[in-house]
Protein backbone atom coordinates (compact mmCIF):
# COMPACT_ATOMS: atom_id res chain seq x y z
CA UNK A 1 0.00 0.00 0.00
CA UNK A 2 2.89 2.14 0.46
CA UNK A 3 3.09 5.24 -2.31
CA UNK A 4 -0.60 4.12 -3.09
CA UNK A 5 -3.06 7.00 -3.21
CA UNK A 6 -5.05 5.12 -0.17
CA UNK A 7 -1.49 6.27 1.58
CA UNK A 8 -1.42 9.80 1.08
CA UNK A 9 -5.12 10.18 1.54
CA UNK A 10 -4.21 8.54 5.36
CA UNK A 11 -0.91 10.32 5.36
CA UNK A 12 -3.08 13.56 4.71
CA UNK A 13 -5.78 13.20 6.94
CA UNK A 14 -3.01 12.08 9.75
CA UNK A 15 -1.37 16.04 9.45
CA UNK A 16 -4.56 17.54 10.73
CA UNK A 17 -4.74 18.58 14.50
CA UNK A 18 -5.52 16.09 17.19
CA UNK A 19 -5.22 13.02 14.74
CA UNK A 20 -2.72 10.19 14.68
CA UNK A 21 -1.91 7.70 12.25
CA UNK A 22 -5.04 5.35 13.54
CA UNK A 23 -7.58 7.65 13.50
CA UNK A 24 -6.39 8.90 9.96
CA UNK A 25 -7.02 5.16 8.99
CA UNK A 26 -10.07 4.75 10.35
CA UNK A 27 -11.62 7.96 8.72
CA UNK A 28 -9.78 7.09 5.51
CA UNK A 29 -11.41 4.04 5.18
CA UNK A 30 -15.04 5.15 6.11
CA UNK A 31 -14.89 7.95 3.45
CA UNK A 32 -13.31 5.28 0.72
CA UNK A 33 -17.03 2.90 1.83
CA UNK A 34 -18.94 5.43 1.92
CA UNK A 35 -17.51 7.49 -1.19
CA UNK A 36 -20.82 8.77 -2.14
CA UNK A 37 -22.46 9.51 0.75
CA UNK A 38 -19.32 11.10 2.46
CA UNK A 39 -15.97 11.63 0.51
CA UNK A 40 -17.69 13.42 -2.54
CA UNK A 41 -20.03 15.79 -0.73
CA UNK A 42 -16.61 16.61 1.32
CA UNK A 43 -14.55 17.14 -1.66
CA UNK A 44 -17.19 19.59 -2.41
CA UNK A 45 -17.13 21.37 0.61
CA UNK A 46 -13.47 21.72 0.48
CA UNK A 47 -13.46 22.32 -2.98
CA UNK A 48 -15.63 25.33 -2.08
CA UNK A 49 -14.39 26.62 0.86
CA UNK A 50 -11.00 26.91 -0.93
CA UNK A 51 -12.55 29.00 -3.86
CA UNK A 52 -14.95 31.36 -1.53
CA UNK A 53 -12.94 31.20 2.29
CA UNK A 54 -10.53 33.88 2.49
CA UNK A 55 -8.70 35.74 5.18
CA UNK A 56 -9.59 39.27 6.12
CA UNK A 57 -7.63 41.56 5.18
CA UNK A 58 -8.55 44.24 8.27
CA UNK A 59 -8.55 41.04 11.41
CA UNK A 60 -7.12 38.56 9.87
CA UNK A 61 -10.53 36.48 10.50
CA UNK A 62 -11.75 34.31 8.06
CA UNK A 63 -14.97 34.70 5.52
CA UNK A 64 -16.92 34.43 2.31
CA UNK A 65 -16.61 38.42 2.27
CA UNK A 66 -13.37 40.58 2.55
CA UNK A 67 -13.00 42.38 4.89
CA UNK A 68 -15.18 39.67 6.93
CA UNK A 69 -18.88 40.48 8.29
CA UNK A 70 -17.36 41.76 11.63
CA UNK A 71 -14.91 44.18 10.46
CA UNK A 72 -17.29 45.35 7.71
CA UNK A 73 -20.80 45.86 10.34
CA UNK A 74 -21.10 49.21 10.90
CA UNK A 75 -23.36 48.31 14.27
CA UNK A 76 -20.29 47.15 15.94
CA UNK A 77 -18.35 48.97 18.57
CA UNK A 78 -15.51 50.81 16.36
CA UNK A 79 -13.27 51.77 18.89
CA UNK A 80 -12.47 49.45 20.79
CA UNK A 81 -9.89 46.24 19.54
CA UNK A 82 -9.81 42.94 21.30
CA UNK A 83 -6.90 40.89 20.42
CA UNK A 84 -6.73 37.10 20.09
CA UNK A 85 -3.84 34.86 18.84
CA UNK A 86 -5.86 32.34 17.63
CA UNK A 87 -9.50 32.52 14.72
CA UNK A 88 -10.70 29.87 17.52
CA UNK A 89 -10.41 32.41 19.91
CA UNK A 90 -12.43 34.72 18.30
CA UNK A 91 -15.09 32.16 17.52
CA UNK A 92 -15.41 31.84 21.15
CA UNK A 93 -16.03 35.21 21.68
CA UNK A 94 -18.62 35.48 19.25
CA UNK A 95 -20.22 32.29 20.56
CA UNK A 96 -20.86 33.86 23.86
CA UNK A 97 -21.74 36.93 22.47
CA UNK A 98 -21.06 39.64 25.08
CA UNK A 99 -18.50 41.52 22.91
CA UNK A 100 -19.52 43.48 20.24
CA UNK A 101 -16.34 45.42 19.15
CA UNK A 102 -13.68 44.63 16.36
CA UNK A 103 -10.98 41.92 16.88
CA UNK A 104 -7.52 41.42 16.05
CA UNK A 105 -6.13 37.94 15.26
CA UNK A 106 -2.07 37.59 15.71
CA UNK A 107 -2.33 34.92 14.24
CA UNK A 108 -0.11 33.14 17.47
CA UNK A 109 2.08 34.20 20.02
CA UNK A 110 5.37 34.99 20.77
CA UNK A 111 8.14 31.42 20.96
CA UNK A 112 11.62 32.07 21.21
CA UNK A 113 11.77 27.63 20.79
CA UNK A 114 9.34 27.78 17.88
CA UNK A 115 11.35 30.33 15.97
CA UNK A 116 7.90 32.84 16.41
CA UNK A 117 9.21 36.47 17.04
CA UNK A 118 7.32 39.52 16.33
CA UNK A 119 7.22 40.13 12.38
CA UNK A 120 5.50 36.30 11.86
CA UNK A 121 2.60 38.04 14.23
CA UNK A 122 0.37 40.76 13.07
CA UNK A 123 1.61 43.16 15.24
CA UNK A 124 2.37 45.74 12.92
CA UNK A 125 -0.92 45.35 11.18
CA UNK A 126 -2.64 46.25 14.48
CA UNK A 127 -0.37 49.40 15.34
CA UNK A 128 -1.76 50.56 11.37
CA UNK A 129 -5.31 49.89 12.60
CA UNK A 130 -4.89 52.01 15.96
CA UNK A 131 -2.69 54.85 13.39
CA UNK A 132 -6.31 55.49 11.78
CA UNK A 133 -7.45 56.90 15.06
CA UNK A 134 -10.73 55.39 16.22
CA UNK A 135 -9.42 52.66 18.94
CA UNK A 136 -9.79 54.05 21.71
CA UNK A 137 -9.91 50.96 23.97
CA UNK A 138 -7.59 47.62 23.21
CA UNK A 139 -8.60 44.48 25.08
CA UNK A 140 -5.57 42.17 25.51
CA UNK A 141 -7.59 38.34 25.53
CA UNK A 142 -4.31 36.04 25.40
CA UNK A 143 -3.68 33.42 26.43
CA UNK A 144 -1.92 33.05 30.00
CA UNK A 145 0.41 30.09 29.09
CA UNK A 146 4.41 32.14 28.83
CA UNK A 147 4.05 32.49 25.41
CA UNK A 148 0.82 34.33 25.72
CA UNK A 149 2.26 36.70 28.81
CA UNK A 150 5.37 37.44 26.56
CA UNK A 151 3.16 38.37 23.78
CA UNK A 152 1.00 40.37 25.89
CA UNK A 153 4.09 42.13 27.66
CA UNK A 154 5.40 42.58 24.10
CA UNK A 155 2.33 44.47 22.87
CA UNK A 156 2.15 46.91 25.64
CA UNK A 157 5.33 48.29 25.66
CA UNK A 158 4.81 49.26 22.11
CA UNK A 159 1.22 50.75 23.09
CA UNK A 160 2.57 53.13 25.49
CA UNK A 161 3.62 55.88 23.43
CA UNK A 162 -0.43 55.79 22.37
CA UNK A 163 -1.30 58.72 24.95
CA UNK A 164 -5.12 58.44 24.83
CA UNK A 165 -5.36 54.78 24.02
CA UNK A 166 -6.75 52.29 27.37
CA UNK A 167 -5.26 49.01 27.39
CA UNK A 168 -6.70 46.24 29.34
CA UNK A 169 -6.59 42.91 29.79
CA UNK A 170 -8.52 40.02 30.84
CA UNK A 171 -8.69 39.57 34.18
CA UNK A 172 -10.23 37.16 36.99
CA UNK A 173 -11.43 33.46 35.75
CA UNK A 174 -8.42 32.38 33.41
CA UNK A 175 -6.31 30.01 34.90
CA UNK A 176 -2.41 30.37 34.94
CA UNK A 177 -1.39 28.31 31.81
CA UNK A 178 -4.90 28.12 30.47
CA UNK A 179 -5.76 29.29 26.87
CA UNK A 180 -8.75 31.02 25.91
CA UNK A 181 -10.54 28.78 23.44
CA UNK A 182 -10.84 25.74 26.32
CA UNK A 183 -12.63 28.49 28.53
CA UNK A 184 -15.93 27.87 29.71
CA UNK A 185 -18.73 30.74 28.84
CA UNK A 186 -19.18 32.05 32.51
CA UNK A 187 -15.25 31.99 33.05
CA UNK A 188 -14.97 34.04 29.77
CA UNK A 189 -17.66 36.30 30.65
CA UNK A 190 -16.49 36.75 34.10
CA UNK A 191 -12.88 37.55 33.13
CA UNK A 192 -14.06 39.50 30.02
CA UNK A 193 -16.36 41.81 32.69
CA UNK A 194 -13.65 42.41 35.22
CA UNK A 195 -10.57 43.27 33.22
CA UNK A 196 -8.10 45.81 34.59
CA UNK A 197 -6.55 48.84 32.93
CA UNK A 198 -3.00 48.50 32.30
CA UNK A 199 -1.97 51.63 30.24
Amino acid sequence: MEGSAIEKLISDISKLPGLGRRSAQRIALYLLKNKNRSLLPLIQTLQESHNKISECLSCGNVDMINPCNICSNQKRDQSSICIVEDISDLWTFERVGFYRGLYHVLGGSLSAINGIGTEDLTIKKLFSRIDIGKVKEVILALSTTMEGQTTSHVIIDKLEVYKNLTVTRLAQGIPIGGEVHYLDENTLNAAFHSRKKII
